[in-house]
């Protein structure tokens, strides 16, 4: 089913006393639509037992799992934002660009992720046949199998069928050894451009939001030039405390932001209990020169009293 409404939504102006910056806001994690291995009902359950106050559930090209999430977030009692996170081709990179506050049911989105998930599909099938040349057969089914969503077959999946074998001990052990550039299991794909990514995103209503710029293979300038360009599509936002940043990293795009004019995010990139990335609502909150990408949200009357009871930021 998909969610259509939003128990976050977009605010005009900023309104004093709401205190929005003392809520644990993780925007950015994957159910088992994608990539994750909770549904989104136990994803939301497990948010809110963590100290989730506002989460966004942002599947890899998906939008499947937001109605399920939604309603779960109502029971427990936590925001919810409409998310998704698009795969993306920039100067022969792969990227990822979420999408907040987005509506679901937006044709123009629904257009451009079913066309993605039909290149997920033939990647797969070709890592698959990569792998099984390195002596590892049976891995495009065997990974298929760890796969909720079938057309979310991703490089996750098959990390997770190399551990069942025992290749490997865990998901990070698998990229390194198997599934990056230069490596048995590794393909090249052609991903949607980043233009189409922002264009979709802005055409659902939504804001968009450059995802953990510290893991990209990028120099410098290459990273200014890419900010630069994300702006100009219409890029709003960047992800600033994630996962994968180490401290040195949030201080580096926290200037970043700033120097582009982009708002900043913060997302745990949550997958597994255990597995690589942090824990729902972990991480420290955004750095204080950051302007961050809620700013001029609005809460539910709900939230507005759950905030008014925090005493931890962010």
């Amino acid at each position: 089913m998909i969610c259509l409404a939003y128990q976050i939504i977009r605010w005009t102006r900023p309104r004093a006393g709401i205190g929005l910056n003392r809520l644990n806001y993780d925007l950015h994690c994957h159910s088992s639509i994608s990539d994750g291995v909770l549904s989104p009902a136990l994803l939301v359950q497990r948010a809110a037992e963590k100290g989730v106050d506002v989460l966004a559930l942002t599947d890899h090209d998906d939008v499947g799992g937001l109605g399920e999430a939604a309603q779960a977030a109502a029971a427990v009692g936590i925001g919810f934002v409409n998310g998704v996170e698009i795969s993306v081709t920039w100067s022969g990179v792969t990227l990822h660009v979420v999408g907040l506050n987005i509506d679901a049911g937006n044709a123009m989105l629904q257009a451009g992720l079913a066309d993605i998930q039909l290149g997920r599909r033939e990647r797969a099938e070709r890592i698959g046949l990569e792998l099984g040349k390195h002596g590892i057969p049976g891995a495009f089914d065997g990974a298929l199998r760890h796969a909720a969503n079938p057309r979310m077959i991703g490089r996750t999946h098959f990390a997770r069928f190399l551990i069942e074998q025992g290749v490997c001990k865990d998901v990070r052990s698998v990229f390194k050894k198997y599934l990056v550039r230069g490596r048995p299991g590794y393909v090249t794909h052609e991903w949607t451009a980043l233009e189409n990514a922002v264009a979709w995103i802005r055409a659902a209503g939504g804001q968009a939001v450059l995802a953990h710029p510290g893991r990209y293979d990028l120099k410098g300038k290459a990273t200014r030039r890419l900010l630069g360009e994300f702006r100009e599509l219409g890029g709003e936002g960047v992800e600033v405390v994630t996962g994968s940043h180490t401290p040195d990293q949030h201080a580096l795009f926290a200037e970043l932001a700033n120097l582009y004019g982009l708002t900043a995010s913060r997302g745990s990139d949550f997958h597994a209990p255990g597995e690589y990335g942090r824990e729902l609502g972990g991480g420290p909150e955004l750095p204080v020169k950051c302007t961050p990408i809620w700013h001029n949200w609005r809460l539910t009357s709900a939230r507005r009293t759950r905030a008014a009871s925090k005493t931890v930021p962010n």
